[in-house]
């Protein structure tokens, strides 16, 4: 059985040409930087007429939408709008975005600890009131089996 394997391996090796398969980051001009700016780059050659093979660079300059700007300001990059260029490297934005992420969380986690301690001070508060989900929920239903009642009678009559 092994033998026969072998052989069927070996000649399906002999007519078939194996190629490395492409990815994604192995497209020509492709780069995850570039996927979502609107980046400048130059695909000419120096002398100006593009060859049948293209050269594809990385940019170097991105302009900034409305939001990143926003970021960059938030994070500390610049100090007001005016100041902010028209083009920027990708790093940067980057840098800035990767900040605001780091900000925005340290911001969620003390909110959520704040709420913690609100829901913890509120049940003792209810605690002392001697209120629970259980005798909120024994009411509910009490006064809904009233109004069931008074509708009943109601149409009865």
């Amino acid at each position: 059985m092994l033998s026969v394997r072998r052989s069927v391996l070996r000649w399906g090796l002999e007519f078939t040409v194996r190629r490395p398969p492409q990815t994604v980051s192995s497209w020509p001009g492709w780069s995850p930087r570039i996927a979502g700016h609107l980046c400048s780059s130059s695909t000419q050659n120096p002398s100006g007429s593009e060859s049948p093979e293209k050269v594809h660079r990385i940019p170097v300059q991105c302009k900034p939408s409305q939001f990143d700007k926003k970021i960059l300001l938030w994070t500390g990059r610049f100090k007001s709008i005016d100041e902010i260029p028209p083009l920027l490297p990708p790093e940067m934005i980057d840098a800035a975005r990767n900040k605001a992420r780091v900000k925005t969380c340290y911001i969620m986690i003390g909110l959520t600890i704040i709420a913690c301690f609100a829901v913890i001070a509120s049940a003792k508060r209810a605690v002392e009131r001697r209120e629970s989900l259980t005798s909120w929920n024994l009411a509910k239903k009490a006064k809904w089996r009233e109004e069931a009642a008074l509708a009943a009678q109601a149409k009865a009559k």
